[in-house]
This record gives C-alpha cells, sequence and structure tokens, in this order.
C-alpha cells in the first residue's frame, strides 16, 4: 500500500472505535422489533465465538444475510462433498441471514459453525482469525471490510469473492472511497463475477484474475414439499387469480394497496392480493398499513388461510422460509424492491418455480438477471405500481399468455444452471495452493 493507502485505512480504522457504542446503540434499536439483535455481541465486537471443528481444513464463508446465505448453500454443500475432510465457518451480518444459514448447519452435522462476522474493529478480526485459523476465506458477492480482508492476507488466508456483482451504482460509490477500497480488493486472490458487466466494472478497482461464473442462485434446488403445499392451497381457490408481491420494502406496501383498490369489488373474480414483506420485523407495520385502508388483514402466522378469501381481505405472508410455497400459489409475482429505488429483490427463485414475473423500474441488484429473463420472455418491467397491477390483470386475464411465461421462467431457471461447480473448482484451485 502507499503511505495515502495506509493513512487512509488508519483513519477508517480510527473511526471505528467512534462508530462502535453507535454500532451497539443500533442493535438494542434493532432489537427492540427483533430480539435476535440483542444476542452474540461478543461474536461482534470481540470477535469471539464457537471454535470450528478442530484437525480439518476449514473453509470460511461469509455471507451476510438471506439471500447471501441462499447463495452461498449450494456452494458449501458441494465444497462438502468434494472435501469430506474440510468444516466450515458460516458468517454473517444479520439475525436472518444466520437463521436462513441454519439449514446448511443441519444439513451438513457436525461440519458448519455460524458466528457474526466481527465488526471491522482491528483488534476483533484479528482474534476472529486467531480463532478460526481458515484454510480459505470466501467471501459472498459484495463485502468488502477492509480491516478483515487485510486481517486474512496477513494470516496468510486464500480469500476469493464468489457470486461478485457490482452495480453502476455501488462503483460510483466505490470511487469516491478508492484509496480504502483498492487495497482491500486486492486481498482477493481470485473473483468469480456472476456477469461480463459485473467484471468490466470489478476490473476498474481490481488487477486480479475475474471469472465469470455465472450467478450462484440458480443452483438453488427448490423444496418440492412447499411447491406442492403451495398448488395445493392455488387448487382450493380455483378460478381466482392470485396476485403475490413478493419481498416488499418499505414504502411500496403503500404503493401497491393504493393502486389495488381499482381491482377490488367489481366481481367473484377479484384477484386474492398476497403481499410478503421483506423484512420480518415489518410485518407488524404491513398489517397496520393493510387495516388503514379499511382492508382485512388475514395473516399467514394465525394458521392455515382460508378457503373462502373474504372481499377486501390481504392476505399476509408472515413467516420465513416459504417463498417456495407463495410463489407456487401465484399466478403472477411483482418482484419487491423493484417499484422504489432499492435495486429489486431476488427473481430467480420465482422462476425456479415457474411464476411470471413482473418488474418495476429499479433492477441494479439483479441488472443482468432482469435484463436476461425479459428477453427470455419469462418477466415484464413496468414503470410503477399502477401499471405493475394492470399488466397482473392483462396476463391473468390471457392463460395462454400466462402459460407460455410461466414455460419460460421454467426454461429460463434451467438454462443458467452450473454456476456452483465452476465456483467450487476455483475454491479447490485455491485450497490447493
Amino acid at each position: 500500500m502507499t503511505l495515502k493507502q495506509r493513512l487512509t485505512l488508519a483513519a477508517y480504522s480510527a473511526g471505528w472505535w467512534f462508530a462502535a457504542p453507535l454500532a451497539a446503540l443500533y442493535l438494542l434499536w434493532r432489537g427492540l422489533a427483533q430480539r435476535e439483535y440483542r444476542w452474540h455481541w461478543g461474536e461482534r465486537f470481540l470477535g469471539r465465538g464457537s471454535p470450528p471443528p478442530p484437525g480439518r481444513p476449514l473453509v470460511w464463508v461469509h455471507a451476510v444475510s438471506v439471500g447471501e446465505t441462499r447463495a452461498a448453500q449450494p456452494l458449501i454443500e458441494r465444497l462438502a462433498s468434494e472435501l469430506p475432510d474440510a468444516a466450515f465457518v458460516l458468517t454473517h451480518m444479520t439475525p436472518t441471514g444466520r437463521a436462513v444459514g441454519q439449514s446448511i448447519v443441519a444439513s451438513l452435522p457436525g461440519r458448519v459453525v455460524q458466528r457474526y462476522s466481527p465488526y471491522d474493529l482491528p483488534f476483533a478480526v484479528a482474534r476472529f482469525m486467531r480463532e478460526v485459523r481458515p484454510s480459505l476465506g470466501v467471501v459472498m458477492e459484495t463485502e468488502i471490510w477492509p480491516n478483515l480482508l487485510h486481517a486474512a492476507r496477513r494470516a496468510g488466508v486464500p480469500l476469493l469473492l464468489a457470486n461478485a456483482r457490482l452495480s453502476e451504482k455501488s462503483a460510483a460509490r466505490g470511487r469516491r472511497v478508492a484509496l480504502l477500497l483498492k487495497p482491500a480488493a486486492a486481498t482477493f486472490d481470485r473473483i468469480a463475477a456472476q456477469s461480463e458487466a459485473d467484471r468490466a466494472r470489478i476490473a476498474q478497482w481490481y488487477e486480479g484474475r475475474i471469472d465469470v461464473t455465472g450467478n450462484l442462485k440458480f443452483d438453488l434446488e427448490v423444496d418440492q414439499a412447499l411447491v406442492a403445499a403451495g398448488r395445493a392451497q392455488r387448487a382450493v381457490w380455483d378460478k381466482r387469480p392470485v396476485w403475490l408481491c413478493a419481498s416488499t420494502r418499505d414504502g411500496e406496501e403503500a404503493l401497491l394497496l393504493a393502486s389495488l383498490t381499482g381491482y377490488r369489488g367489481k366481481s367473484a373474480s377479484d384477484p386474492i392480493f398476497v403481499i410478503v414483506p421483506r423484512h420480518p420485523q415489518r410485518f407488524d407495520e404491513v398489517v397496520r398499513l393493510i387495516e388503514a385502508k379499511g382492508m382485512t388483514c388475514v395473516r399467514r402466522s394465525h394458521g392455515p388461510w382460508p378457503a373462502e378469501v373474504p372481499a377486501g381481505a390481504v392476505l399476509l405472508g408472515d413467516t420465513m422460509g416459504e417463498m417456495a410455497l407463495y410463489y407456487a400459489l401465484a399466478d403472477v409475482a411483482l418482484i419487491g424492491g423493484s417499484l422504489l429505488d432499492f435495486g429489486a429483490q431476488n427473481l430467480i427463485e420465482a422462476c425456479a418455480v415457474g411464476t411470471p414475473v413482473v418488474l418495476g423500474p429499479s433492477t441494479f441488484n439483479f441488472a443482468q438477471v432482469a435484463l436476461d429473463a425479459v428477453a427470455a420472455g419469462a418477466a415484464m418491467q413496468v414503470r410503477d405500481a399502477d401499471a405493475a397491477l394492470a399488466t397482473m390483470a392483462e396476463l391473468c386475464g390471457d392463460q395462454e399468455r400466462l402459460h407460455a411465461m410461466s414455460m419460460a421462467a421454467l426454461d429460463f431457471s434451467r438454462a443458467h444452471r452450473g454456476s456452483t461447480a465452476r465456483v467450487a473448482k476455483i475454491a479447490t484451485e485455491l485450497l490447493a495452493h
């Protein structure tokens, strides 16, 4: 590193000392709505946690939250199969990511330990490296923590940035702190990018080898039991169209509920409207939004949904781990995060179930996937909430077109599989060296 880069890193580290009390207050505040934020502070602030299984080569996988953890699952399972003596430490930053990761722990008994990744305090990341002693580090998608990565480099840990993506918006932000990020990026031995566009943007601040390996999320196996349960629920509702708003973000539900009023009370075939918020801490907030509109909210967590959905009711998917069920019961799905400037949530799981997709204007988190899905006929992109619901109504009124989109979604999902094998090959090559 140059002197200027070293001074920038020192200033960043000093900033973390001032930020640590604010981080503690943030955890306490989040803990009011989600108690899991009050747990495991030793892992977050001290780098201290459950020890990994002794006497095994150790692969450390960092998956910040839900999406990254799901993407990591097929990779971990593939590496566990190819490296039967290896153990894994799976780190997260959010309780929801940690909760999703428990299925990985259950699928590989005795081989996976979960911890929170420490905040980027120099002493905490150094202790984490001493306790874990990984033989390989795999960082998912876009998580760049400079002190953590430099600590891994000092410990001689080969690093792979897997399923890497970088939107133009993020690249522009990164250029403003290039003195900090460029040396941190240089700690990676290899980068596996999702697309050619991601590789081109990443190459602006990383001079090493970048392979284009596709998106790991295409290789996730859909839970067929959940799909069957969703199909069974759909059959109960017979001919009423089912519109799903999946993984909605703050502000989007209000837009959708306002638009929905134009489609209610017209006939017995009014759409059954299902909302699944992205974050569990917002479930109660969305209930209040629905009731403020004079609608009845029927919560999935309160028991099975009724065979006869009351007029004016909105169904709330307020459970975790059931997205495949929600997609399977829907005729068409609007992907949340795309109506406002959040960059869209993952549309791959909807396509894997064969559910036609509607996207709003904001898709930068899944830019290439969104473009490819639209080109394949699996998705449609619209300008706003009004246009989204109008498109859902139009599709449900044309069963032939809806079926064609469903088949296109399945074909699109299958055609993009195979990233796991390519990324696993890179990981084993790094381990061998």
